[in-house]
């Protein structure tokens, strides 16, 4: 699990965050949700420890993240699978290849090894036999797939997304929170998914933070947001006319 515990964050006299307290729970896929320049970016790149909070601190489990050691960051950096927006693969190298670069920086897998563990995370997001490929030969469903598989190429214990989805077509991003769902159960990894994808806060949304002005506006499952009377969170979710009909037909 990763625990925020009052964090803030500001930049010159702007304070963007204002006392997150928010735990992240283990084995189930945790979303960030909000408005543009409510502070979900921000606070998700404090968690990943892009930057340093302004005060507070982050748990990863019992340890202090933003006071640990050279020694112990690097440790913990081991553990910790990232999914960027844009994909962030490297178009010079192979598929193969890009599954392959955290191997080369952070263990010490022979070549043979390091083959077998990219075919076993090939074959886990449904794309074997791209492994000789480049990015620009394959769709941006198939690209996510590959950075699915680079972020857990080293069974990591936490997983960060972000914005998955963007870019991809419904029944593409359908298929991403499956599988992100899936890998997130079946590994009990702590996921973190910053998104406004609203199909995937329906479809996958286990435990969700509703981010407003720098401050939790709402927490709980997706189960809860239909049956929710908080206003931020309905202004929010329900943007969507069509959205607004389901909830109106929800209720008794």
């Amino acid at each position: 699990m990763i625990r925020c515990e009052s964090i803030r964050k500001s930049f010159g006299d702007q304070e963007v965050l204002k006392g997150i307290d928010f735990l992240f729970e283990k084995g189930k896929t945790n979303l960030i949700i909000g408005r543009s320049g409510a502070g979900k970016t921000v606070l998700l790149k404090i968690l990943v420890g892009l930057i340093t909070p302004t005060s507070g601190n982050v748990w990863y489990d019992d340890n202090d993240f933003h006071n640990l050691s050279k020694h112990d960051l690097q440790q913990l950096r081991m553990k910790i699978g990232m999914l960027f927006q844009g994909n962030a693969l490297f178009d010079s190298l192979t598929i193969e290849q890009n599954i392959s670069f955290p191997m080369d920086m952070f263990s010490h897998m022979t070549a043979k090894e390091k083959r077998m563990r990219v075919d076993d995370c090939l074959e886990r997001v449904s794309l074997t036999g791209v492994n000789k490929k480049f990015p620009s030969e394959i769709s941006g469903g198939m690209q996510k797939r590959v950075g699915i598989a680079r972020a857990i190429v080293l069974n990591p214990q936490y997983l960060f997304c972000d914005e998955p989805n963007s870019g991809l077509d419904p029944q593409t991003s359908i298929t991403i929170d499956e599988l992100i769902s899936s890998i997130t159960k079946d590994n009990q990894i702590t996921t973190i998914i910053n998104t406004h994808d609203m199909n995937s806060v329906m479809e996958i949304g286990e435990n969700i933070c509703l981010i407003d002005k720098g401050l939790v506006a709402w927490q709980g499952s997706k189960d809860e947001v239909l049956k929710s009377d908080n206003e931020k969170l309905h202004d929010f979710i329900f943007a969507s006319p069509f959205l607004q009909k389901l909830v109106d037909a929800s209720k008794p």
